[in-house]
Order: structure tokens, then C-alpha cells, then sequence
């Protein structure tokens, strides 16, 4: 089953993450029941995302883009295209939108997010069930991507200067813990 791999990494989440058995409760049912759920075009609740939690070398500062479409900074990231191997898509999503070079700090999940993508030319509103992996770049020297507005180094510590998005704050908290 192209789903187990993700089914398994989200079961290893659950019993590191009992406060949040809600939303891994969420995941594991739309991950089950929804053989589509790595396209991009899965409408019936939304689909798998993979991000990117990337920190620089000296793990104090975390990398958002400006996202054109959201107008919003978040962490980088993007959709699975039909790729049911989630960190890997995570790990192309950072590449690809800051051409840096970065590793797994751990191929385990760093965080889950479920959140509504407004409609928007020609798609519904939809999930993004977003799956988090924390990254290290090896440098600083990012270039903005197409995707983004921008690309910024942000002091973790400095996080609500730049969003109010709980998501992020609670990958903040995790990070600092």
C-alpha cells in the first residue's frame, strides 16, 4: 500500500505527541480512506503537502518565504505531485524553493498541520494535510525561488515579529523545547 510508509511515520508521531491526538487522529482517517490523497488535485477533503523546517548552521534561525499566492510568511514547502514518499518531498520542496543544500535533522515528523486553502483560480477551497520535517542548511546563502515574494533568515526567537499563524508558533515551541 503506497499509503503505509506515512501511516507509519504518523503512528511513530502519535506516541512521541499524545497532546495531539486530534489532529493525527484526522490525518490517519483521510490518509486510510483516500487512495488519491498525494495528488495535487484530490478534492474530496484535500490532499498531502510536505514541508520544510529549515534551520541554518547555527540552529538559531529558521527560513520563511514570502509566499506569493498566501501572501504570508511561512516555512517552505509544496505538494506531494503524486510522490507518496512525503520526506522526500519535503527535502525537493526546501531545495527547490531555496536552493540550498540541506539534510534531515531526523527522518522523523517534526510536526503535523491540517489547514484550509482558500478557493482560488478554478480550485476549491481544500485541506492541505501538511506533513513537517526539520532540515539544516549547510549554508546561508539562499536564492529566492519563483514561488516566493522573498526569503528570509529569521532568529526562531523572533518568530511572532513575522507571523501570528499558530502553526508556526507551535513548530517554535517544539523547536526551543
Amino acid at each position: 500500500m503506497h499509503r503505509r510508509k506515512l501511516l507509519d511515520l504518523i503512528s511513530e508521531y502519535a506516541a512521541s505527541h499524545p497532546g495531539e491526538d486530534e489532529t493525527v487522529d484526522r490525518f490517519v482517517a483521510f490518509v486510510s480512506r483516500e487512495t488519491r490523497c498525494f495528488e495535487r488535485d484530490c478534492w474530496s477533503d484535500g490532499h498531502i503537502t510536505g514541508s520544510a523546517w529549515v534551520v541554518d548552521p547555527e540552529r538559531t534561525s529558521v527560513l520563511l518565504t514570502h509566499h506569493k499566492k498566501l501572501n504570508i510568511w511561512v516555512q517552505l514547502g509544496g505538494h506531494s505531485d503524486g510522490d507518496p514518499d512525503t520526506p522526500a518531498v519535503a527535502d525537493r520542496e526546501a531545495r527547490e524553493e531555496s536552493g540550498l543544500a540541506v539534510d534531515f535533522l531526523e527522518r522523523r515528523i517534526f510536526d503535523l498541520d491540517v489547514h484550509l486553502i482558500p478557493e482560488r483560480k478554478g480550485d476549491p477551497a481544500h485541506f492541505h494535510y501538511d506533513v513537517r520535517f526539520a532540515f539544516g542548511a549547510k549554508s546561508k546563502d539562499y536564492v529566492v525561488s519563483e514561488e516566493s515574494n522573498d526569503l528570509r533568515w529569521v532568529p526562531i526567537c523572533d518568530l511572532p515579529e513575522y507571523s501570528s499563524e499558530e502553526s508556526l508558533l507551535r513548530m517554535q515551541r517544539k523547536w526551543l523545547r
